[in-house]
This record gives C-alpha cells, structure tokens and sequence, in this order.
C-alpha cells in the first residue's frame, strides 16, 4: 500500500471493491490520508422549539433499532458469519414454455451457443488489417473491425494456421498446405492449396517465407509468393517407380539438421529471419531463412556467427545450438529477433535481440544483443528463499516473451510450519516483457522499454473451484499467441461440454475464456474500436453465434475445449485455438 507523501499519523481509511463485472475481481485498496488534518466542523444551533421533537424521534428510532435486533440477532457467534456474506442476485431466467429445451439452453446462454455453433459449423473467423486480402480475402475494405468467418473454410477443420498482414498460411486435415492474400499472388489471392501430399502437421512464417513439419520430421521451407514458387529451384523427390525421382512441383528448399538415430524434428518457430527446430531428443537447431538478410541479432544462438564467417554451405544450414547440448529441452519460442527455450526442470533460456528489453536480462546499450543462450534468473522474481519456482510455458512474438511461473509455497529456514498457511500451495503466474508502447506487456501500462519481467496481474493468481479435486486449485494458462504488437491468453479454467438431451434445460455448455489486449491500429483486437489496450479484456462473440437480440453485448468470446464430434458422418476430434499474427487475428476450429 502506498501512502501520501508528507502524510501525518492520520489511519488510513480504506475501502474494498470488487471490479464490476469481473468474474475474477479483486479487492482494491483506497487510502484517504492527506497531508493535513481534517478541520473541525461548524457548530449547528438547534432552535429551542424543536429540540423536544428531535429528542422523541430519537428515541423511538433507538427502540425501535433495539425491537428488530432481539428478533433478527444470531444465536451465536458462529453464526454471524451469515450477515457478513455478498448478497446473490440471481438474474431472471429468459425461459419460455414456448420453446424446447435446447431453444431455452440457447437463450440462457450464449457460451452454449458458441460451443455448440463451433461442433457443428467449424471453420476460421479473422480480423484486423485487410490491406494483404487476409482477413477477408472476398472484400477490399481496409480493416474487418470483429470476428467474421472466412466462406472458404466454412466446415473444414485445420492442423496449423499462421497469419502476416500480406498473406496467410493454414495446414489442412490431410496435411496439405493452403495460402492466400496479396503476398501470395496479387492476382490469385484466395484460398488456394499450394503444397500437397507431405503431410504437414505445423507451420510457422518469416517475413516472406513458410516453414513446415511434416508428420515424418521433414521440415520445409518455400517461399509465400507464387510467383517464386512456380519459377525458382525445383528440388527432385523421390518416386513410387523405384529409382526414379522427378522434379518437385513448386519451389522449395528443405532444411535438414544433422540427427541422431531415431532423432526428428517435432517444433518449429520462427522469427523474421530465422528459426528454430526441436527435436524428439531435447536438442535445438536453428537456420537463417530470410529472403534478404542473414540473422545477426545473436537470434540463431550461436556466438559470434555472421555472414560472412558462416561454414560452408547452403545459407540456410541447420546449426545446433551448442551452448544447449545435454539440456532437455521442451519447448521453444521466437519473436522478431530473439529466441526463448524451456527446459524439463522448468528453466528459461533467451538469446537474440535485447533492444526492448525482450529477453528479459538488462540491456546492455554498448552490446544489445545477446549471441549464446543465458538462463532467465525467475527466483529473482519472488521473496528469496520461500517459493519454489519452475516456468511451465513459454511465448514470444514481435519485441515481447511471455512466461508462465508455477510458484510453489515452501518453508524457509526462519519459518514454523503451524505458522505458514499457504504452505504447498501452488500459484500461476504471467510475467512479460519487452516493448509496452501499444499495450502489448498486459500489465495496464504503456513502458516503451521493460527489460525486467513485469507480472501480469489480470492473468495471475487465478483460483477456481474444483469438484474433482474437492479444493481450491490454480486457474492455469492453457495457451498465449503473441503477435507482432497484441496477443492473446486461452485460460486452463474449468469447461463444461458435457451437457446432453436428458439434463435440464438450465444445464448448458461453456469454453475457456480468452483474454486480449495490445495494439488496436488496424482492430485486431476486435473489439470493435481502435483504442489499444493495455490490460487483458474480453471480447463480443462472432455476431453468427447468437439467437437473440441483445445477445453478443453481454457476452463474452470464448473457445471450445477438444472434443470428439460427428462431423459429416465421420469422427473427428477438435478444439478451437487462437492465432495472433502481425496485425491480424484467427480462431479456428483445430485438430
């Protein structure tokens, strides 16, 4: 709590309040104090000829106050823990015996719409800037302002979608690669299938090019134009006639680190101008890929690596990043110019560009850039000695990283167990950092530079209720997508998708909810304004998943579960998950 400046020995009048309409608020402490102390009050004259007046209003009002306590008071003290309860307003329910039960789920609630719209008409929805023909590539309009479905992938259910203002890039069912927008084809700019047959399972972009896993571990890398795919290099592959190969039909070039026995490739991400490969084994590589410049912000992880002194070979040559051999790694992470990793024992390693403060160390003016990976220094982020903390995810994108902590409670050495409450209690948490000019850090300020991680409050210290477990637990982070200036946060809170033909009709279904907030420019938020936002909020659902009037305004956007569903006859296993590109936003419908 912080206090006035100069304030005396006055105490401190404080107020709690809860956040309205929060559904995780939290109490916020008011203080009062001034620097002077309170003036005495006017005296007031009472004339003569009423005070006998006031005197028996007085006490007809204390006898009366005396009468209704000795009929209402507690039988004990335990028991007045009852009055100190928040009032329950229940909201009347919008029923009707006109409609059937599944009309009066759909009505009470637009949650169970949307989980139920998502099983039956799968597909994207897309936002933000339309300049590239990406969020909307049937219209020319400069921005689509909300969530709006794209008529191509109305039905179809995709393993990978990426997103740039210029073009897009998603992974159908069968694994085949799908691209549109102007940086694709200013001509040819819809939805078209471009490479096929190599059952991709993930994708990430670069400035101008797509880089995609297949299911055996390949890992491809073709441009985004058409036009350079259909006249560069053609690389041979291999045939069914055996010992006979023939020329590939579009232009790529594949990117192939040198593994182990029974080693593949199984993540990939990707910055500007370069990526990074995780393989099976917890080994890391990483590969220039731009069209125009070689990676020289220390982002591939390998010191003192430039142009000029690379080894000899293709540019794009897959290097291990060495400072990591024998660490386990388990997931990987990239922004513009810098690289995150994690580990199995819950450490983070940063390497790349520090300009912004993005790898989370301090920045060094002489030397921004840092070229060998250093682990994040977390236990710094907590009271010595009292938590043990261990990172459990990862997220990175543009000039900001994002980390989720699980924060254990433990006994210090000062400490008495009977005197610590919270003992082996787990908190999560979300700190960021980088640039925060847009709003992108989360935290409700607008820092041009955070080189230290910040916590962001609205997504940490989340606790629910849970029936399975019969206790509190931690609302975790299901999944963070960050983009070049906004992002997104899929919270792990509990989803009901269970609800069937024989519960009630006030029994219905609900998503996890999502969390947005960065820059606005080109309405990628999708709020429908342009304001950035700097602290995590809610959105409107897709105006197509509402039933009545009224409806979207008072809902909240959110996204289903995995589920198994029928889906044109056929069993299909799909979830919806959020994509946050550069400028632009997708929810689609993934297997």
């Amino acid at each position: 709590m912080m206090f006035a400046r100069g304030s005396k020995r006055l105490a401190p009048q404080c107020s709690l309040a809860l956040s309205k309409g929060s559904r995780y608020s939290t109490p916020r402490l008011h203080n009062y104090s001034t620097s002077q102390p309170p003036k005495p009050p006017k005296e007031t004259r009472v004339p003569q000829l009423i005070r006998p007046y006031i005197a028996v209003a007085g006490l007809t009002a204390i006898i009366s106050l005396g009468y209704y306590y000795t009929r209402n008071r507690p039988e004990s003290l335990g028991d007045a823990s009852q009055y100190l309860r928040p009032e329950l307003i229940v909201q009347e329910a919008k029923t009707s015996k006109d409609l059937s039960k599944e009309e009066n789920r759909e009505s009470l609630s637009s949650q169970h719409v949307q989980v139920k719209r998502s099983w039956e008409r799968p597909g994207l929805y897309a936002w933000g800037s339309n300049t590239g023909l990406v969020a909307n590539p049937d219209s020319n309009e400069y921005v689509v302002k909300t969530p709006r479905r794209i008529p191509y992938f109305d039905g179809m259910v995709l393993r990978d979608v990426k997103l740039d203002q210029n073009f897009g890039a998603a992974i159908t069912e069968r694994g085949d690669l799908i691209q549109w927008g102007k940086g694709y084809s200013k001509t040819d700019y819809k939805p078209t299938k471009t490479l096929k047959g190599k059952d991709l399972v993930s994708l990430c972009i670069t400035a101008d090019r797509i880089i995609a896993l297949s299911s055996s571990g390949n890992v491809y890398s073709l441009p985004a134009s058409k036009f350079e795919q259909e006249n560069g290099r053609k690389p041979f592959e291999s045939s069914w006639i055996p010992f006979w190969r023939t020329r590939a039909e579009l232009s790529y070039r594949p990117l192939q680190p040198q593994l182990g026995l029974g080693e593949k490739v199984t993540a990939i991400s990707s910055g500007l101008e370069h990526v990074l490969l995780l393989t099976n084994s917890g080994r890391v590589f990483s590969a220039a890929v731009g069209s125009e410049h070689f990676p020289s912000r220390g982002q591939l992880g390998i010191p003192g690596l430039t142009w000029s002194n690379r080894p000899k070979g293709p540019f794009d040559s897959c290097h291990e990043v060495i400072a990591l051999r024998g660490v386990p790694i388990t997931n990987i992470a990239t922004g513009d110019c810098h690289s995150l990793a994690l580990d199995k024992a819950g450490r983070i390693f940063v390497f790349g560009d520090n300009t912004c403060g993005q790898l989370g160390l301090d920045i060094n003016v002489g030397s921004p850039f840092v070229d060998s990976p250093q682990i994040l220094p977390l236990d710094t982020l907590y009271p010595a000695d009292v938590y043990d903390v261990q990172a459990s995810g990862i997220a990175a994108g543009g000039t900001n990283s994002f980390f989720t902590v699980n924060a254990k409670r433990i006994l210090s050495s000062m400490e008495i167990p009977t005197t610590v409450r919270d003992l082996g209690r787990v908190t999560s948490d979300v700190w960021s950092c980088g640039k925060g000019l847009f709003g992108a850090l989360g935290t409700g300020k607008w820092t041009h530079v955070q080189s230290k991680p910040t916590k962001v409050k609205a997504l940490s210290g989340l606790f629910e209720y849970s029936d399975t477990a019969q206790k509190v637990v931690p609302i975790g982070i299901s999944r963070i997508s960050v983009g070049a200036t906004h992002a997104a946060a899929v919270l792990a809170n509990f989803t009901n998708v269970s609800a069937s033909k024989d519960g009630s009709q006030t029994d219905t279904n609900w998503g996890a909810d999502v969390f947005w907030w960065g820059g606005n420019e080109f309405y990628q938020l999708g709020t429908g304004k342009r304001n950035n936002v700097a602290s995590p909020m809610h959105i409107h659902p897709p105006a197509d998943v509402v039933t009545r009037e009224g409806q979207r305004e008072e809902s909240r956007f959110q996204v289903t579960p995995r589920r198994t569903v029928t889906l044109d006859g056929r069993k299909v296993s799909l979830e919806q998950r959020v994509e946050c590109g550069r400028n632009v936003t997708a929810v689609y419908s993934g297997v």
